[in-house]
């Protein structure tokens, strides 16, 4: 995975979090946050909080009294989830690799983690991390993307992309969200990093946006998939967010878009 893969700045997080997490993530939020407050935890971690799109949706579901402490690697994501939640004194906000955990063992009842896990570097050695930090009784809840075929309205725009690109086209989408599926796989790696008690599903649900133009901003322009666009032509981003935005609207009209979207939720206990 290229370093690049990992990269959050510039107008990203803003774009990311007005089009790409209701399009996208906000449904599945809801569905970690009933997972972590069904576990009633009073100590909460959430690594690779992004723009605070599961820190909104579990602090609304949690009482007071509890000590929510959200990460990420990337401070521009996280100063805009601060910002989109300042009143809340339960949570911290902190910069932190999930590589690398900042925090005691033993700390945390639950710690969650959404479409995060995809761009660990070493899933292993961050899954042993979580299982430090987690108390004796705690669970791991994360999620991540199925294949892409199963997320329609990104299939469909690596596809229009590659139309633009022929001789390069951009893989990020292939290579790094939707590039670690295999349920196997998965439970292995929490296997070796010491989880035993581990579920493991699919959970499908639908994408909407309010045009194809909306769908295509936010993929485009609102995920390192940008710098890769910028990368082969820096001055092809709007061409290439034209391009997709055309092959969506060919493919659902110029309205509203819906599109299945499909991940794999992970609940882990050592």
């Amino acid at each position: 995975m290229p370093d690049t893969d990992k990269v959050f700045a510039g107008s990203i997080p803003k774009i990311y979090d007005e089009y790409l997490v209701p399009m996208i993530f906000a449904v599945y939020a809801e569905d970690i946050a009933r997972r972590v407050a069904a576990r009633s935890p009073s100590t909460l971690l959430e690594i690779a909080a992004g723009t605070g799109a599961v820190t909104r949706a579990v602090a609304a579901a949690l009482p007071r009294g509890v000590r929510y402490v959200a990460t990420d690697l990337n401070e521009p994501m996280l100063a805009v989830a601060a910002q989109r939640q300042a009143n809340d004194d339960r949570i911290t906000w902190r910069q932190a690799d999930a590589m690398a955990l900042p925090f005691g063992d033993a700390e945390f009842d639950v710690v969650c983690c959404q479409f995060g896990a995809m761009f660990f570097p070493d899933r292993v050695k961050a899954y042993g991390g979580v299982k430090r930090v987690l108390k004796p009784d705690g669970t791991f809840v994360f999620n991540v993307w199925d294949r892409i075929e199963d997320n329609v309205l990104t299939h469909e725009a690596t596809a229009a992309l590659e139309k633009l690109f022929p001789d390069d086209p951009p893989r990020f989408m292939i290579r790094t969200p939707h590039g670690y599926h295999d349920k196997t796989f998965i439970r292995g790696d929490l296997e070796q990093a010491g989880f035993r008690d581990i579920s493991i599903e699919t959970r499908s649900e639908t994408s909407r946006a309010p045009s194809a133009e909306h769908v295509a901003v936010a993929l485009c322009q609102g995920t390192p998939l940008r710098s890769e666009i910028e990368a082969r032509d820096a001055g092809k981003l709007q061409a290439a967010t034209d391009m997709v935005a055309e092959a969506i609207r060919t493919r659902h009209g110029s309205g509203p878009v819906e599109g299945k979207i499909q991940a794999i939720v992970i609940e882990a206990r050592p």
